[in-house]
């Protein structure tokens, strides 16, 4: 952080950023038509017919408002006698009897307007109140009912709203997605329900990789007793994902679902303020963590990119897959945050706030590290499109992409991703050719494996070629465009490397 607080390095700074974004409308001025054109001439691929990810995505409001009103409703007609939910006295309450006697209230009568699950003009600046979006109609047992995975009817109508999300995945032809799905770490059978409730259901779908988020919950299960320290916390967490690749006969469900899930995820509100800091190595190891308070955000990252990285060795011990690091980031709350997950992260969702520090966004450009943005999520709950810097991360050269984060708060078409797209098209003028690079990114972005990562976007029939050389066929990217970005960075790099041998830079 004293680098990131330096007034010499954010001038520096500064000016290498002012003038990446100027050199980049030069290079529209002088080559956007060319670009344009030679776009243009791709035969059989445009913007609609490329490959395009949707790398932050919370899975439990992966589907759109009028879907999930369509389907209860469908449910209460069809299934009214289902029983939804057991009372503490054991009572068994039927799904029809959840609505005529428990929510007073008639599904057939129900419109969006009283699902009430949209965010929009409600919770800006409230993360409390988008929480209770996620409860259908405002109840939390009905949010237990439809959008959990582990309830009375285990999941069952989770997985249908699902299968039909992945059935329009399907239909779209291009379009990709990762789920993000909890592990909370109040116990190790987390993780046996959660692939259990993927693979009998048949989720399984390769157009479909799965992210673990894990809520920065710990404060909330040590008060409740559930858990004794932040250890044990962890130890939930990861535990079972060791004793799978150790043991995958003993572990069959948990080792093959490991086989779809490509990162994990840290999420939860950042603009929460821990009673502790790490600052001076005062905070005690995990095991002797037993505070009821919150650990600090970069508490939760380090342990977090431990746990990761001992796990990922394990796994390339046994060439397995390893898992990337992308957790919510930049958001709201301190820079702080940037510079840590600058340090840990392989990418991060959100990063808005860099807008706020020159230094940690050049250095997240020179890195690239991917930004999965979502100006429409950002817009309802922290920041005006208006003042959202997506256009100017983009012009830069930093590695950004767009995606939804939470279709059924955020979005009215039954394609989110494209209204993502096209809403950040015309508030920002976005070419066709930029259009395509974003998508391009979110590939290259995503934990999708790499035969695919190559299939979609470069020379699969060429071995020799072994990173993800753009081929304009594929992604409809001209090189020229490409090239540019390329040869800037490069540039970038080496005024870096000039500069420490103390030569003049350019």
């Amino acid at each position: 952080m004293l680098i990131v607080q330096d007034p010499a390095c954010k001038s520096f700074c500064y000016q290498r950023l002012k003038y990446l974004e100027q050199k980049f409308d030069f290079h529209i001025m002088f080559n956007g038509s060319s670009e344009l054109e030679e776009s243009s001439r791709i035969i059989h691929r445009d913007f609609y017919n490329i490959r395009k990810v949707d790398t932050h995505v919370h899975h439990s409001a992966c589907m759109q408002q009028k879907t999930l009103l369509r389907f209860i409703r469908n449910k209460y007609n069809d299934e009214p006698d289902t029983v939804v939910y057991i009372k503490e006295n054991g009572s068994k309450i039927t799904l029809k009897e959840m609505f005529d006697n428990e929510l007073k209230n008639s599904a057939e009568d129900a419109t969006v307007d009283s699902l009430a699950v949209h965010a929009i003009g409600s919770c800006f600046h409230r993360f409390d109140l988008f929480n209770e979006k996620y409860n259908p109609f405002g109840q939390q047992l009905l949010r237990n009912i439809f959008l959990k995975t582990d309830n009375y009817i285990e999941g069952r109508y989770l997985a249908e709203i699902t299968k039909n999300e992945i059935r329009n995945l399907e239909n779209s032809k291009y379009q990709q997605v990762e789920w993000r799905i909890s592990i909370y770490g109040r116990n190790k059978n987390e993780w046996k329900k959660l692939s259990n409730w993927v693979l009998n259901n048949k989720l399984s779908n390769a157009r479909v990789r799965w992210v673990i988020q894990v809520p920065r919950l710990y404060h909330v299960y040590k008060k409740r007793n559930i858990i004794s320290s932040f250890q044990e916390f962890l130890t939930n967490i990861f535990e079972p994902c060791f004793e799978a690749i150790k043991n995958p006969e003993q572990n069959q469900e948990i080792f093959s679902f490991l086989q779809q899930v490509v990162a994990w995820d840290s999420v939860d509100d950042e603009s929460g303020i821990s009673k502790y800091t790490t600052k001076g190595g005062e905070l005690p190891s995990p095991d002797k963590y037993v505070s009821d308070n919150n650990p600090p955000y970069s508490y939760y990252a380090y342990y977090m990119y431990i746990n990761i990285r001992t796990l990922n060795d394990f796994l390339a011990a046994r060439k397995m897959r390893t898992l990337a690091f992308r957790p919510h980031c930049g958001e709201i709350g301190n820079i702080s945050h940037l510079a840590t997950m600058f340090l840990l992260a392989d990418g991060i969702n959100h990063g808005v706030n860099l807008r706020k520090s020159p230094v940690l966004l050049y250095l997240y450009y020179l890195k690239q590290i991917g930004l999965a943005v979502s100006p429409l999520s950002n817009n309802a709950l922290f920041l005006h499109i208006g003042k959202n810097p997506f256009k100017r991360f983009f012009k830069i050269g930093v590695n950004v992409t767009l995606s939804t984060d939470d279709p059924l708060m955020f979005h009215f078409t039954d394609e989110p991703l494209l209204e993502e797209y096209s809403v950040c098209a015309h508030i920002w003028r976005l070419s066709t050719v930029d259009l395509c690079e974003i998508a391009r990114n979110s590939v290259i972005q995503s934990g999708f494996e790499p035969s695919f990562k190559k299939h979609w976007l470069s020379f699969p029939e060429r071995p020799e070629i072994k990173n993800y050389e753009n081929n304009p066929l594929k992604t409809n990217v001209p090189n020229a465009r490409i090239i540019y970005r390329r040869k800037t960075l490069e540039e970038e790099i080496s005024n870096i490397q000039r500069l420490a041998n103390h030569e003049q830079y350019t």
